[in-house]
């Protein structure tokens, strides 16, 4: 009788400690989901501001390419709120960057995983933790201090332009890209790599024709990740791109991105002008094309997962 007593007591402190730990989980899930839509309804309503209250249109803000919102245009009578070059100094960064960081990030883990498994995780691991530690103001002091020089010495001009500023956000995002492709590389299984030697391939075919290809979701999943961090990144990309908001000619003019604007000019506005107003609607664009990124990534998982 004791032993049963004593067993119910047990279920019953079970039931009870269990019962606290799903509404500790439960409450974590609402107060996380309720921040990330206070966040968007903030910010989505702050950046509509410009359309409803100060009547710009939707098309000269996304498709207008001057941009001046403190001087109002002689010809139009409108001030200049023309993101799209900010929007394309945005996206040449980041596409830039993640073109010449992808085959160096791929290399690097087929390195440590496939060729040299023990020396090269020991010798690179450390390097890309290192790497991913970096403050973004050190880069952005490194890119002012060295890259810029370079550009400056081989091209001529300021140096500052959209190409000094892809070369910094590809130091950025190489060790993100690096260390989920190690991942991923790493989780394609064995008996892949035996089938395939076991056939007669060589260890490049086995490496190039089976063991890349089936870690195609993932890898393509890293670089969207990284292309996510460079769209967001400012601090580095405002140092050394020159914030000058013109639609950039080539890669050595100086242009601006969404990001170097905004925490310019945001501190130094009155909120619920059209200056600030502007300013908001280029978070939203952030924001959008972050949930963008994320779709993209859940959608290359899926279809990982069906494969």
């Amino acid at each position: 009788m004791d032993l049963i007593t004593e067993k119910i007591k047990k279920t019953s402190l079970s039931t009870k400690q269990d019962r606290f730990g799903k509404f500790i989980s439960i409450s974590a899930l609402i107060l996380i989901s309720a921040i990330v839509v206070l966040i968007f309804a903030f910010v989505i309503t702050r950046g509509i501001a410009t359309f409803t209250t100060n009547k710009v249109s939707v098309t000269d803000f996304l498709f207008g390419t001057n941009w001046n919102p403190s001087v109002v245009d002689k010809k139009t009578g409108l001030p200049g709120v023309g993101a799209l070059p900010l929007i394309v100094g945005s996206m040449a960064v980041t596409f830039l960057a993640a073109i010449i960081a992808t085959p160096f990030a791929i290399g690097t883990a087929v390195f440590m995983t496939e060729i040299s498994k023990k020396r090269g995780a020991k010798i690179m691991q450390p390097v890309i933790e290192l790497l991913v530690g970096i403050p973004s103001v050190v880069y952005g002091v490194i890119g002012l201090t060295v890259v810029v020089p370079v550009i400056r010495s081989i091209f001529g001009g300021t140096g500052l332009g959209i190409l000094s500023g892809t070369i910094v956000l590809f130091v950025m995002i190489l060790p993100t890209i690096t260390s989920m492709t190690v991942d991923t590389l790493k989780g394609v299984p064995r008996h892949y790599r035996e089938s395939a030697l076991a056939i007669g391939a060589t260890r490049w075919q086995m490496i190039y024709k089976v063991v890349l290809r089936a870690a195609i979701p993932g890898i393509l999943t890293a670089i969207v990740f990284g292309m996510a961090r460079a769209f967001g990144e400012a601090l580095a990309v405002q140092m050394v791109i020159g914030n000058a908001a013109n639609m950039p000619n080539s890669l050595v003019s100086p242009a601006a991105t969404l990001t170097s604007v905004l925490t310019m000019g945001i501190g130094n506005t009155v909120m619920g002008s059209l200056q600030n107003n502007v300013l908001w609607s280029l978070a939203m664009i952030l924001l959008l094309m972050s949930l963008i990124f994320n779709v993209l990534i859940r959608m290359i998982g899926r279809k990982g997962e069906m494969k």
